[in-house]
């Protein structure tokens, strides 16, 4: 694909995590059965949740990508591979667990569509088929897996304050810490996983060539 190609790429992966978390925000505020009662609650704890955090990741290396394709300092590097694993994640672990417990209607299941499926598939594809190639390292990959253990650490925190969890295998009251910390390391292992894969890919797979 040429440079201009990729851009395009980054840009519509970008804007379909634009709308995507926009639609999510506006129909979490709009449900008024949802844990907390003000509607700009419920916006700002839209946030809170894995998918949304690990979309935000995407979009901002997509948009990045898609304003210049030559970057390749450490910080960039780090948000690019947290983002894949992180979307990666939000993709496998929704799907196989997750979708069949939810029914949505309308605008939430456009929402929920884009943000679980088109910006996952979108992600890993344009990291495969456009790099850039050279940013992943083993310490870029331990420095990735920061992200999934602030955000771990912040909702068991949340949680206990707020006696709210944003999944299922998560949540201490239904499970206890026990339990909850298995599945947890569960997460942790797939996500050590895939920051490995990464690793290996990016030695192996041929280089994009890009324009500034």
């Amino acid at each position: 694909m040429s440079p201009r190609g990729a851009r395009v790429w980054f840009g519509a992966t970008a804007g379909c995590v634009a709308v995507g978390v926009v639609i999510s925000a506006v129909t979490a505020a709009n449900n008024a059965q949802g844990h907390f009662h003000p509607a700009a609650a419920r916006l700002f704890n839209t946030l809170a949740f894995f998918t949304i955090q690990s979309n935000l990741l995407v979009g901002v290396a997509a948009l990045l990508l898609a304003i210049r394709l030559e970057r390749s300092s450490r910080w960039f590097s780090v948000l690019r591979l947290a983002g894949l694993t992180a979307i990666t994640v939000t993709g496998i672990v929704f799907h196989a667990v997750l979708a069949q417990t939810l029914d949505l209607k309308s605008w939430a299941a456009v929402g929920n569509e884009l943000v679980h499926t088109v910006v996952p598939v979108m992600a890993v594809v344009g990291w495969l088929l456009l790099g850039p190639r050279g940013l992943v390292s083993a310490r870029i990959a331990w420095l990735s897996l920061l992200f999934p253990a602030f955000w771990l650490a912040f909702t068991l925190i949340r949680g206990a304050i707020a006696h709210w969890y944003p999944y299922p295998f998560i949540d201490v009251t239904q499970l206890g810490y026990g339990g909850a910390a298995v599945n947890c390391v569960w997460v942790a292992l797939l996500m050590l996983g895939l920051a490995a894969g990464a690793t290996v890919l990016d030695r192996r797979l041929p280089r994009v060539e890009s324009a500034a």
